[in-house]
């Protein structure tokens, strides 16, 4: 899925995942984004609805391909997002930081 072309406002049904660590979120991420580290992600499942419409993003693509690979064989639906938060970034889509400070995707 193109960033471009991803939903502008995430809710309880609506979600996106985003798996990077934690240093690279605290740089700067989508708002209303949900964030589990990909290695985290089989012990933090439950805090993902599984009936959403699950969208993943790490920096680049690959990290999130392979969490939704993951999210495939234990049943759940959903999307990688094609060139991650550096697309997201590049497609003119904000980013912010927890602490106001300009954001930037590391």
């Amino acid at each position: 899925m193109p960033a471009a072309e991803l939903p502008s406002e995430w809710s309880e049904s609506v979600i996106l995942l985003d798996v990077r660590e934690d240093e690279e979120w605290q740089h700067g991420h989508a708002a209303g984004a949900i964030h589990i580290p990909m290695a985290e992600i089989p012990s933090r499942i439950g805090e993902v609805e599984p009936d959403a419409e699950l969208f993943v993003v790490c920096r680049s693509g690959a990290r999130s391909l392979r969490v939704v690979e993951y999210l495939a064989r234990i049943g759940y639906e959903a999307s990688n997002v094609d060139g991650g938060m550096v697309a997201w970034n590049a497609a003119g889509r904000p980013i912010v930081r927890d602490d106001g400070a300009e954001a930037r995707i590391l």
